[in-house]
């Protein structure tokens, strides 16, 4: 009996140490030792009317901070933002999520809020995915795609923040569930070096970045259970999107016929203005209501880019019954069809 006692303890001191390595090798160290952090310094971001401008723009429109960091008012098609909180946070509706996700309150409250934040805890917050507090931020803030913020555009939504009305909104704590809570620490890495835009003047090369600012690719590219993207199928949908328990999934924006090969710009902007494909209504989990305040120009740059992009076959139908597709490793409508 002392001697199966004995197997059987090597036999799990040897398990977990495969485990160990298998997670070591595919995460690196951080899910052990925790992410990569840069140390925080003084800095502190100059208010003037442009940057204020154009933090607001970012924030209400463009990178859609809004859309989490504002509660959504469920009852109406699209989810808006409520009236008067802008920036009070929320406990996200979304399903599918491992454990409770909070966007905290960004408002300068400073018992509930960010008031007693530094600028550099929010700069390395939203571009580094490290929260005040040292903890790694689950991704659903995409801070991996906010890497390409520019240091401007990075001070322009700190001083846009810093702007708001304190409004005191007590929320919970993000509670996320283990072992997820330790995978996510691979996530982070430091911001060491200047971040420049790119050349606005190149429609395409604008659209990229305005793209990836909207967080489009977050949605449109589906992951793997690790969070990262198929090899493959950048922006061809299939990402399971779920609100109020209902699961869609995102749609292929891709130039291929089973994606959007049949839009044009006026099409496009359309969809983004009022969350209409001609007559066909588009999902709330799509957030037209926060896009829909972009300029005209922005939204030509980032069609423009959408036309570039290599086009994926891959079928998506949310009117259809739910079947697995080997392409994207997802249920969806249409899925056994790819």
């Amino acid at each position: 009996m002392r001697k199966l006692g004995k197997i059987l303890l090597i036999g799990l001191i040897g398990l977990v140490v495969l485990i160990a390595v298998v997670v070591t090798v595919k995460f690196g160290p951080s899910p052990f030792i925790g992410p990569k952090v840069r140390p925080l310094t003084d800095r502190k971001f100059e208010s003037t009317p442009a940057r204020l401008e154009r933090g607001r723009y970012i924030f209400t429109s463009l990178s859609a901070c809004a859309r989490c960091h504002t509660p959504m008012d469920l009852s109406q098609r699209g989810y808006p933002p409520t009236p008067g909180m802008m920036g009070a946070g929320q406990v996200l509706p979304q399903g599918l999520l491992p454990g409770r996700i909070v966007a905290p309150n960004l408002t300068p409250d400073v018992e509930t809020g960010a008031g007693s934040w530094t600028d550099d805890q929010l700069a390395r917050a939203i571009r580094e995915g490290i929260g005040h507090d040292g903890r790694t931020l689950f991704p659903i803030m995409p801070y991996q795609g906010f890497r390409e913020m520019s240091d401007e555009d990075l001070a322009s939504v700190i001083v846009f923040l810093r702007s708001l009305p304190a409004i005191n909104h007590e929320l919970p704590k993000t509670e996320i569930k283990f072992p997820i809570s330790r995978f996510i620490n691979a996530l982070p890495k430091p911001v060491t070096a200047p971040v420049i835009a790119p050349d606005s003047s190149d429609r395409v090369v604008w659209g990229k970045h305005l793209v990836r600012m909207a967080g489009c690719p977050s949605c449109h590219t589906p992951t793997s259970l690790d969070n990262k993207p198929i090899p493959g199928m950048d922006f061809a949908g299939g990402q399971p999107i779920n609100f109020k328990g209902v699961t869609i999934v995102s749609g292929n924006l891709t130039p291929d016929a089973s994606g959007i090969a049949y839009y044009d710009e006026a099409i496009f902007m359309k969809a983004l203005h009022t969350g209409f494909v001609g007559a066909r209504p588009l999902g709330s989990a799509m957030p037209f209501v926060i896009y829909g305040n972009l300029t005209d120009d922005d939204m030509k740059a980032m069609f423009a880019y959408l036309r570039t992009i290599p086009p994926v076959h891959h079928r998506v139908d949310n009117s259809l019954p739910p079947t697995y597709c080997k392409l994207c490793r997802h249920k969806h409508g249409a899925g056994d069809q790819n």
